[in-house]
């Protein structure tokens, strides 16, 4: 049961920076920049490693991470582009910072190579796609914990 606010307490009026974070981006924003980030990594991984399918053997490591670091790098820009539409006082859109690809490199080849060998140990014989979308995503969910890590820094 939802209980209305009482005025007689100083802390139930409504603040007017009630919506937004700590960080000036409004609220719910992150949530949907994470799920933007997982959705893109997925298809653009999937696409990647289709064609990259044509020319290389199924379930070879040589899919999973070009397939992880490009879907990453593509699903970290996206992010990042969201971020700064939503609070565009706060992001400077003409520059992506630097540690954005360097936590996407090293978030692709730790998803990458832990999606290749996720799927050898099933033994299952999967198509290219497939694997080139589950390293995108195991790429991509490494690239949001190092982001976050490196949002809630207090000493950067």
């Amino acid at each position: 049961m939802i209980r209305p606010r009482d005025p007689s307490y100083s802390n139930s009026q409504p603040d007017s920076a009630e919506h937004f974070t700590a960080t000036g981006i409004p609220e719910g924003v992150i949530s949907a920049s994470l799920v933007v980030l997982a959705l893109v990594a997925i298809v653009i991984g999937a696409i990647v490693g289709i064609v990259l399918g044509t020319l290389l053997p199924s379930g070879s490591r040589l899919i999973a991470l070009p397939a992880g670091f490009i879907a990453t790098v593509v699903a970290s820009v996206a992010r990042y582009k969201l971020v700064g539409w939503a609070a565009p006082a706060r992001i400077n859109e003409a520059r992506i910072p630097i540690v954005l690809v360097v936590n996407a490199a090293i978030a692709s080849v730790a998803g990458s190579l832990t999606a290749h060998d996720l799927m050898g140990f099933v033994g299952a014989e999967i198509s290219a796609g497939m694997l080139g979308a589950f390293a995108g995503l195991l790429s991509a969910v490494l690239t949001a914990l190092l982001m976050i890590t490196y949002h809630t820094n207090p000493r950067r």
